[in-house]
C-alpha cells in the first residue's frame, strides 16, 4: 500500500482498498543543487503549463481578453444559474441525508480512532477554514446590496430594471427589505456553501484515513473508475482540482487587493487602480513565500492565530459601539427570516431576480466549488476520529453559525445606520469601500479601519500559503511533504494570475474565470457524491 497509509494507520476496523499503487510512482523526481522537485508528471506538467500559458496570454493581450471575461461570465451565469442552484441543493440533501442515515455511524480512521483535537480545537479550525477576505470583502456589501435591491424591488442588470422576484415584495417596506438582504446574504454563506465543502471533505478524509489512499482527488472516485484513477480519468480530476483552486484563490486575492487599496486610498490618500492592487498583490505574494518557506507551523499557523484575534477584535468592538440589542436580536430574527426565504432562494427554476440568481448565487456557488478542494482538504485533515454524523453536523452548523453571526454584526450594523440614522454614504460608496465607510462613523474608527486592512493583508497570506500547500499536494500526485521549491513556483503563479485578471478586467473576470472553472469541477463534485456514499457503505460502523 502507500506511505499515506504509515502517516494515517487507522485503527479499529476499516474495509481498506486493495491496490498496488505506491504514492510518487509516477512522479518525476529533480534534483540540481540544493533544490529539489517531486512532482506528478503529467498533473503538474499539464496544470503548469495551462497557468503559465494563461497568464501570458492575458497579460499579452489585455484589450482583447476584457470584453471576452466580460461575455464569458454572463453567459455562462445567464444559462448555468439553474444548474448550479440546483447542484447546491443537491450537495445539501446529500449532506443531511448522511448525517440522518446508519451510514452517519462510520468513523473516519477506523471504528476505534480517536478524535486528534478537542472540540474547541476542531470548531475553531472549522470556522477558520472559510472564512478570510470574502467575509470581510461581503460582510457589509452583500447585506446592503440586497437590502437596497429589496427596497425598491427592481435593480439594474446591465443597465435594464428587473424585478427583485420572488423578493420584490419588500418594495418600499424598509423593515422587511432588511430581513430580505439579510436572508439572502445567509443564503449564500450558510448551509449550502459548507454542505459543498463538507461533501468534498468528507470525501477525502476517507479514503485517505479509511480507505489508505493518497490525500488528492483522484482517490474519491475509486469505487466508479477502480485502478483506472491511475491512469488519465484521475489526471484529469486532479488537473481539474489544481486550476480550480488556484482560480478560486486567484479571485479571492482580486477581492482582496481591491479592498485592501480602497481601505488605503480612504485611509492615506494612497491612488486607487490597478497599479495599487498590482503592487499589493505583488508585496503581500512575497510576504507569503517568506510564509512558505518559514513552513506550516511557524508561517501559516501563526499568521491564523493572529488574524483569528483580531477578526473576533473587531466583531466584539463593532457589537459594543453599533446598535448592540439590535445585532443580537438581529441574528435571531436574520435566521428566522432565511428559514422562511430559503424555499424561494433555492429555487432553480422559473427565476425572475436575474440579478440576484444569476449575479449572485451562480457566481457564488461557484466560487465556492472552486475553493472546495482547498477547503476540503484542510477540514479533511484535522477531522480524523470523528462519526460521518458528527462530521456533517459540525462542518454545517458551526461555521454556518460564525458566518450568520459576522453578516449580522457588519451587514445588520450598516443598515442600521441607513434605516435608523439616515446615513447614506455607505450605500453610495463602491462595495470594496463599504466596510470602510460603514467603521467610518463608529468611535476609533481609524484604529478600526487600520485593523480591517491588516485583516484582509493577513487572510490574503494565508490564503496564498495553504491554497500552494493544497495545489502541490494534489499536483505531486497525494505526497503531503514535497519539495518546498514546489509550493514556491504555486504560490508565485497565484500571484500572477491575480495580476493577470485584475489587468484583464478587474473583478468581472476574476468571476468569470472563478466561474468558467467552477462549471466543470461542478460536475466532479456531483458525481463525487455517489461515489462517497458507496465508499461509505462499505465501511464497518462505530457503535
Amino acid at each position: 500500500m502507500s506511505d499515506a497509509k504509515e502517516l494515517m494507520a487507522p485503527d479499529g476496523k476499516v474495509n481498506p482498498i486493495d491496490t498496488d499503487y505506491q504514492v510518487g510512482q509516477d512522479n518525476v523526481v529533480v534534483n540540481v543543487g540544493p533544490l529539489g522537485l517531486d512532482i506528478h508528471n503529467r498533473v503538474f506538467a499539464i496544470s503548469a503549463l495551462l497557468v503559465i500559458a494563461f497568464v501570458v496570454l492575458t497579460l499579452a493581450f489585455q484589450s482583447q481578453v476584457e470584453p471576452m471575461f466580460s461575455g464569458l461570465r454572463g453567459w455562462l451565469t445567464s444559462n448555468l444559474d439553474w444548474f448550479f442552484i440546483a447542484s447546491g441543493n443537491i450537495f445539501v440533501l446529500v449532506c443531511l441525508g448522511l448525517a440522518l442515515s446508519p451510514l452517519g455511524k462510520v468513523r473516519l480512521g477506523g471504528t476505534e480512532a480517536t478524535p486528534d483535537y478537542t472540540y474547541l480545537g476542531w470548531f475553531s479550525m472549522l470556522f477558520a477554514a472559510g472564512m478570510g477576505i470574502g467575509l470581510m470583502f461581503f460582510g457589509v456589501s452583500e447585506p446592503l446590496s440586497h437590502f437596497s435591491s429589496s427596497l425598491g424591488g427592481t435593480s439594474l442588470e446591465n443597465g435594464v430594471r428587473t424585478d427583485w422576484a420572488p423578493l420584490g415584495a419588500a418594495a418600499g417596506n424598509a423593515e422587511e427589505a432588511a430581513r430580505l438582504g439579510m436572508a439572502a446574504t445567509i443564503y449564500h454563506w450558510g448551509l449550502h456553501p459548507w454542505a459543498i465543502y463538507a461533501v468534498l471533505a468528507l470525501g477525502l478524509a476517507l479514503f485517505s484515513f479509511n480507505k489508505g489512499l493518497p490525500l488528492t482527488m483522484r482517490s474519491v472516485f475509486y469505487p466508479l473508475l477502480g485502478e483506472r484513477i491511475w491512469g488519465w480519468p484521475g489526471h484529469i480530476i486532479d488537473i481539474l482540482a489544481v486550476l480550480a483552486t488556484l482560480f478560486g484563490l486567484a479571485t479571492s486575492l482580486g477581492f482582496g487587493a481591491a479592498q485592501a487599496s480602497s481601505g488605503l486610498n480612504y485611509l492615506f490618500g494612497i491612488p486607487e487602480g490597478d497599479t495599487t492592487q498590482i503592487i499589493l498583490v505583488v508585496l503581500i505574494t512575497i510576504i507569503a513565500l517568506v510564509s512558505v518557506i518559514a513552513g506550516l507551523d511557524a508561517g501559516v499557523k501563526r499568521l491564523s492565530e493572529i488574524n483569528m484575534v483580531l477578526a473576533l477584535m473587531l466583531l466584539l468592538f463593532v457589537i459594543a459601539v453599533g446598535p448592540t440589542l439590535a445585532i443580537i436580536s438581529g441574528v435571531f430574527s436574520n435566521l428566522g427570516a432565511y428559514l422562511e426565504y430559503l424555499p424561494a432562494l433555492a429555487n432553480p427554476v422559473g427565476r425572475e431576480d436575474v440579478n440576484f440568481s444569476q449575479g449572485w448565487t451562480a457566481f457564488y456557488w461557484a466560487w465556492w466549488i472552486s475553493w472546495s478542494p482547498f477547503v476540503g482538504m484542510f477540514i479533511a485533515r484535522v477531522s480524523r476520529g470523528r462519526t460521518v454524523r458528527e462530521f456533517m453536523v459540525s462542518v454545517l452548523l458551526v461555521p454556518s453559525a460564525a458566518c450568520v453571526l459576522w453578516m449580522s454584526v457588519f451587514g445588520g450594523t450598516a443598515i442600521s445606520q441607513v434605516v435608523n440614522d439616515g446615513y447614506q454614504a455607505v450605500t453610495q460608496a463602491a462595495l470594496p469601500l463599504q466596510l470602510f465607510t460603514m467603521l467610518d462613523v463608529l468611535p476609533l474608527a481609524q484604529i478600526t479601519s487600520f485593523i480591517a486592512i491588516i485583516l484582509v493583508v493577513v487572510f490574503f497570506i494565508t490564503s496564498s500559503d495553504s491554497g500552494s500547500l493544497v495545489i502541490d499536494v494534489i499536483a505531486a500526485g497525494g505526497k503531503v511533504d514535497a519539495p518546498t521549491p514546489q509550493r514556491v513556483f504555486w504560490c508565485t503563479f497565484e500571484g500572477l494570475v491575480a495580476i493577470a485578471l485584475i489587468l484583464g478586467g478587474g473583478l468581472v473576470a476574476l468571476q468569470a474565470m472563478s466561474v468558467s472553472t467552477g462549471f466543470p469541477f461542478t460536475v466532479v463534485l456531483l458525481v463525487a457524491c455517489i461515489a462517497v456514499v458507496k465508499g461509505l457503505a462499505s465501511e464497518p460502523r462505530a457503535n
